[in-house]
Formats: C-alpha cells, structure tokens, sequence
C-alpha cells in the first residue's frame, strides 16, 4: 500500500480523497483484471485438456473453475474494504479478515464437495481403461468423505472464530453417550446402512426379497437410515436399515440362471408311450438354445398319481430376465405338448371309472 501510495503522489494525487478512489479504482479494476485473465487461462486449458485421454483432469478443472472465480473476488474486495477501513480508521479491519478467512474456508469446503461429487459420479460409470465400481459402495465413500469435509470445515470455523475445539471434542465425547441411549433407533439404522454397504448384500437397481416379511421390488435408494425399495405394483417401500440386519435377504437379481421346472401327468394308458416321450423331451431340451446344458438337466417319471402317471422336467434357462424366460417356457411348454401328441398320448385329467358288474354275478352278490 505505501508502494501504491507513492506512486499515485508522484502522478500528483495528493489530497486523500482522491488517493483513496484512485487505490478503490485500481484495486477493483485488478479484481476484474486477474479474474478475466483467470477465466480465459481456464478456457484455454479446458480446450487443451479435452484432446487428452485423460478424464480426471477436465474434472478437476471443472470443479475448480468456480470456487477460484469466487475465491479472487472475496479476496479483491476484502482489500477494498480493508483500504476504505484504514482511511476512515474504523475498527473493522480484523471483522474483514475474520469475514475474509470464513470465506476462503467455505469455498475450499465446497471446492473439496463438488470434487467428491464428480469422483463418485466417474467412479459409478465405466471409463476408457476402466471398469465401473460398484456404485452401492462408491455412493457410501462419498457421503462419508462429504461429511468429514463437512465436519472438519465446522471444527475450523469454531476455531477461527475463538471456541476451542478440543472442548468441543471432550463435549461431544460426554454427550454421545446421552445421544446414544437417546437416539438408539437412529443409530442402529445408521449402522444397517453402513453394514449394507459393506457387505454389499443388494446395490441399488437390484431386485429382492425377504422370506421373512412381506419385501419385495427394486431398490431405489439407499440411505443412512431408510432403504427405499420400488414394488411391483410400483407403490415406494420404506424400510429401516436395521430390519436387515434381523432378516434374510434374496438378491435374484444376481442369479445367473433361470430354472425351468414342471410336472406333466399322462394318462394310464398311455404308460407304454412314457419312456419314448420323455427320452424326446430330454433331447429337444438338450438341443435347445436357450437351454443351459451345462447345469442340471433331468426328464424322469416322478410318481404314479391317482389319475395319471407323472414326469417332471427340470432345466435352466440362459437368461435371467424375467419376461425373456417367460417367453422361452412358453415355447417349452408347446413344445412338450407337442412331442406328447406326436407319441399319440394325451395329457390326463382327474376322471373316475365306474365298473358295472354282469346282472348275474350283481344277483349272486346281492345288487
């Protein structure tokens, strides 16, 4: 300032006034100066960078182009109010800089959010020379990075503005036990969650279901306390996180196979035609190309019914989605029928037979 007063006394400003518009002047048209310079070596680099193959670095400029654009601001005009402070002697030199260094520590804290952001949003989608993490997991590291910036942005701004952090620290220590007993519920879900990301028991987009309470649809969200899961009959499902930790969870989602089991029943005397028919089934299935032959594959005569003799057909499909699957058992089952009809047997029905006795042999027995 003494270097920028001197050199405005040497191009004849030397009554106050005006050396204090000249240094606001100067000072602001600085500001503007360095932040359009700033934003054009920002462009010129976003064009540099987008030839390489490299994703992150494009990230982190993107992330950075804001914070720092706001960074030179709070800094330009904290001079400018430092200068006009110090003209007038008022007071309110170190409530700039205390505003000034709250500030700079809010834009750093939302600098470090937004890189968390845009990390976890790569990291969930494959890239060039990369595979996509799990996106279950990567969503729980971001949260957990995002409220440790959090915190640790809280912990300095108590510092700077004189509270000391390690009674805070010792504060905390006392009362979590206090919370704890208070908020046991909040707690134990807030631990499900975690144990849901860990052992990554179900991700989001998964479709599951408990045997043991009525859950069932696709997994929508997964939060620190709730779960929200989509039903079939497309109706939210809130549940707590600590429920999953009490119950079994089916994931079908991650089944790699689709099984295709049924029982035909055949009429009695059809019996003799049974061993052709299903040596048949067994080979149509075992020419079939949605037919996984190399998981068990089994057409057998199960049981001798009260109306019919019966075989069941056990089989997996190479797909799993459903309405596929739906598809190919229904060319299954017409196929079957099929291969029945040509044997010329025919599937059975529950029917009674009635025998009638001669009228001789009914009189000697008394009918």
């Amino acid at each position: 300032m003494d270097m920028m007063d001197q050199y405005l006394l040497s191009l004849g400003l030397d009554s106050s006034p005006s050396i204090l518009l000249s240094k606001i002047f100067l000072l602001v048209f600085a500001v503007l100066l360095f932040n359009f310079l700033v934003r054009k070596l920002f462009s010129q680099f976003a064009v540099k960078l987008q030839k390489t193959e490299n994703e992150w670095d494009d990230a982190l400029l993107d992330v950075a182009r804001k914070p720092l654009a706001w960074g030179v601001w709070v800094i330009g005009m904290a001079w400018v109010v430092g200068i006009v402070s110090h003209a007038f002697d008022a007071d309110t030199l170190n409530f700039v800089a205390t505003l000034r260094d709250t500030l700079l520590i809010m834009l750093v804290s939302w600098f470090a959010v937004r890189l968390v952001n845009v990390v976890v949003a790569m990291l969930a989608r494959p890239g060039k020379n990369r595979d996509a993490w799990d996106k279950t997991t990567v969503e729980a590291m971001g949260k957990l990075v995002k409220a440790s910036v959090i915190i640790t942005a809280i912990l300095a701004l108590m510092q700077h503005f004189g509270f000391s952090i390690s009674g805070v620290l010792a504060f905390g220590g006392v009362g979590g036990i206090a919370i704890g007993f208070a908020a046991k519920d909040l707690l134990s879900n807030f631990f499900g969650g975690l144990m849901i990301y860990m052992d990554r028991q179900f991700s989001v987009g998964d479709w599951i279901r408990s045997p043991d309470k009525e859950i069932e649809g696709t997994v929508e969200y997964i939060g620190w306390r709730i779960t929200r899961i989509r039903t079939f009959d497309m109706r939210p499902l809130y549940v707590p996180n600590a429920t999953f930790a009490n119950i079994s969870v089916e994931n079908p989602s991650r089944m790699t196979n689709r099984r295709f089991y049924e029982t035909f029943g055949l009429r009695y005397q059809d019996q003799s035609k049974v061993q052709d028919i299903t040596v048949a089934v067994k080979a149509m299935l075992l020419a079939h190309a949605a037919i996984d032959t190399h998981q068990t594959l089994m057409v057998n005569v199960n049981t001798y019914n009260s109306h019919s003799v019966d075989f069941f057909v056990y089989s997996f499909t190479k797909t799993t989605q459903w309405a596929e699957f739906h598809e190919i058992k229904q060319e299954l089952l017409g196929l079957i029928g099929d291969i029945v009809a040509q044997n010329g047997a025919e599937f059975a029905f529950p029917t009674q037979t009635i025998q009638l006795l001669p009228q001789q042999e009914a009189g000697a027995n008394g009918v």
